[in-house]
């Protein structure tokens, strides 16, 4: 269970430090830091009553949000996986469980615990039971579509009501096959059979989440990949109608957990391997190429083999990839070009860092050369020292604690959910090249004599428009994921910014950015809003941009075009507000950079306002092309 994560050898000693510690700060970080072992459930059980007490303010470090779950089944047993798996992610998540099997008087209820709580995210969690009773063996398929089909729109009403009354990002749990054989093999053939309507259900509530932009929680997926026998246990459900087993709540809630950090931006960017005994068995620097394990002819090396296909997977959707070995660069290297197995290629690793130096700084030069925060990596390496060292010196950087068995890593990877995607998007794929090509323009920036030299050398273009539909699913992925560079941090659902974009009073702007070296897609996205009290002044909600760009004068440009852009709707001031986190930092001094005065401070932010009659456009080396 989570065998992922490292044990915790003294976990009641640990907590009770925690526990002693005077400062908050301190106590909140111990406790999360334990949150990052394997856990029993009773020390589950401990761990969250020891966070009960702990109500952190943001600067703290942790984002709270507010989950409610409503179930067909009873799931009070959930909540604590659920809050030790948000503080593994630095999340401290709140959590409401309404009424058992009253989730439809609870959302339209007004006064319902539920409207009080006002969720940000909204977790449905059904049984299949209510639709498999209502279907005889011998129904026809036209029967059966339409019972499947009414049920799927009963639950879209559902989400509809739930976005409508708190905005709320949906999370739709997927339906557990919990029947049993009827017709054996031959269920697949028969519509009415229990079996196949599960499998039904399943296949259009995922049409439906991808059309309603609803997020799934698969724990039909997981439960195929575990055995159901370790999801349900029907003793719990006749005795306490608990549809997930006592058992399965640290991995329920693990599941839940990286749902809400991938919609916070805080799924993980880019995997480091190890060379070594880890992408293939040997040590290339002792027995050469033609010693290396790799390829078919072997257990051991089909399983390096595999390791570096899913490797190729995860860069092909989006995951940057980097090495940090110790090797001598030119013969790691040479395995990358000359070994005729290998599945990875030079060219799909963003960051490659072989050397004899510790691998604590050598992971810290591939977050720097990446612009990427330590907190964004996940260390993989077949070497339990050098996993101990990273934990202990890097503890924001992820380490799966691999199996002895060279076959279980790729399945150890996966299972530990680093890097949970809620969109998959054009500018996904072309990440790494992306990167690489980031990579030839830091090179470049070391032969140029000044900075406006680099920037000028760089023949950057930028497009810019509206939000269009097209734009959607990458803008919603931009503002959910951004951490540095994000004025005030808020977040949005596809719904929210297709209302935005379409509401006539809101200016969106989305940019593309390109260069000589490539196109870096849309990685900036802004939104302005007039005030209801002063229609001629207009505040920005909020505004994102890859930190891929940071530098490049893209943010001066960016004004430019919003100034613009608002005086064409007659608006005499731009108002914007700054809110600190641990991470945007970086932006502190980004509105007095372009010419915004300084009106108030409140909250720890810091709110500034741009007189446009004043304002004369900023000079940058970024021409215009057509949005």
């Amino acid at each position: 269970m989570m065998d992922w994560l490292p044990p915790a050898p003294n976990f009641r000693a640990d907590l009770a430090a925690a526990l002693e510690s005077p400062n908050p700060k301190d106590r909140l970080e111990r406790l999360a830091a334990l949150a990052q072992h394997r856990l029993g459930y009773l020390e589950t059980l401990q761990l969250d009553r020891a966070l009960a007490g702990l109500t952190p303010e943001p600067e703290l470090g942790f984002a709270r949000v507010r989950l409610a779950i409503l179930a067909s089944s009873t799931v009070d047993h959930l909540p604590p996986a659920i809050r030790v798996a948000g503080l593994r992610r630095r999340l401290i998540v709140d959590v409401y469980v309404g009424p058992y099997g009253q989730y439809r008087q609870d959302l339209l209820d007004s006064n319902s615990s539920l409207h009080r709580f006002a969720p940000q995210f909204v977790l449905l969690s059904m049984t299949a039971r209510d639709a498999i009773a209502g279907v005889p063996l011998a129904a026809p398929v036209a029967e059966v579509e339409d019972k499947v089909s009414g049920t799927i729109n009963d639950i879209r009403l559902l989400w509809r009501k739930a976005r409508e009354t708190f905005n709320a990002t949906i999370i739709q749990q997927t339906f557990l096959d919990t029947t049993q054989s009827v017709f054996g093999s031959f269920d697949r053939l028969i519509p009415g059979a229990p079996a196949r309507i599960v499998s039904r259900l399943n296949d259009q509530l995922a049409d439906a989440a991808a059309e309603a932009n609803a997020l799934l929680l698969d724990v039909a997926r997981a439960s195929q990949r575990d055995g159901i026998d370790r999801w349900f246990d029907v003793r719990s459900w006749l005795q306490g109608k608990l549809e997930i087993a006592p058992v399965a709540a640290m991995l329920y809630g693990d599941m839940v957990g990286r749902v809400l950090a991938a919609q916070r931006g805080l799924s993980k960017k880019c995997l480091v391997f190890d060379l070594d005994n880890t992408l293939w068995g040997g040590v290339i620097g002792d027995d050469g190429l033609e010693g290396l394990v790799l390829g078919e002819g072997s257990a051991a090396g089909e399983a390096h083999l595999a390791l570096q296909r899913y490797a190729k997977q995860l860069k092909e959707r989006g995951v940057i990839l980097a090495v940090c070995s110790k090797n001598d660069p030119e013969i790691a290297e040479a395995a990358f070009r000359d070994h005729p197995e290998m599945v990875l290629q030079r060219s799909d690793i963003a960051a490659f860092v072989a050397n004899w130096n510790d691998k604590a700084d050598n992971l810290k030069s591939i977050a720097a050369r990446l612009n990427i925060g330590l907190d964004s990596l996940v260390f993989v390496d077949d070497n339990p020292i050098e996993r101990a060292r990273i934990r202990q010196t890097l503890p924001m950087i992820a380490v799966p604690e691999l199996p002895e068995d060279v076959a279980n890593y790729v399945r150890c990877l996966a299972d530990g959910g680093y890097f949970e995607a809620i969109a998959f998007t054009s500018e996904d794929q072309q990440r790494t090249e992306q990167y690489v090509a980031n990579v030839e323009r830091d090179a470049l920036f070391e032969l140029a004599g000044s900075l406006d030299e680099f920037l000028q050398s760089l023949q950057m273009s930028v497009s810019s428009g509206p939000f269009k539909p097209a734009d959607l699913v990458r803008v919603t992925q931009l503002f959910n994921k951004t951490n540095q560079f994000n004025t005030t941090t808020k977040r949005y659902s596809a719904e929210e910014l297709t209302s935005l974009a379409a509401a006539k009073e809101t200016v969106t702007l989305q940019f593309r950015l390109s260069d000589k070296f490539g196109d870096n897609g849309l990685i900036s996205a802004m939104i302005l809003r007039p005030d209801p009290e002063q229609p001629e002044v207009f505040e920005i909600d909020n505004w994102v941009m890859s930190c891929r760009v940071f530098g490049r004068q893209l943010e001066f440009e960016a004004m430019n075009i919003a100034v613009e852009q608002a005086r064409c709707r007659g608006c005499t001031a731009i108002r914007a507000v700054y809110i600190p986190t641990p991470k945007n930092g970086v932006i502190s001094d980004l509105y007095a950079n372009l010419g915004f005065s300084l009106l108030s401070h409140s909250n720890g932010g810091a709110c500034w306002i741009l007189d446009l009659a004043g304002y004369a456009a900023q000079p940058t080396h970024i021409s215009r092309s057509g949005s």
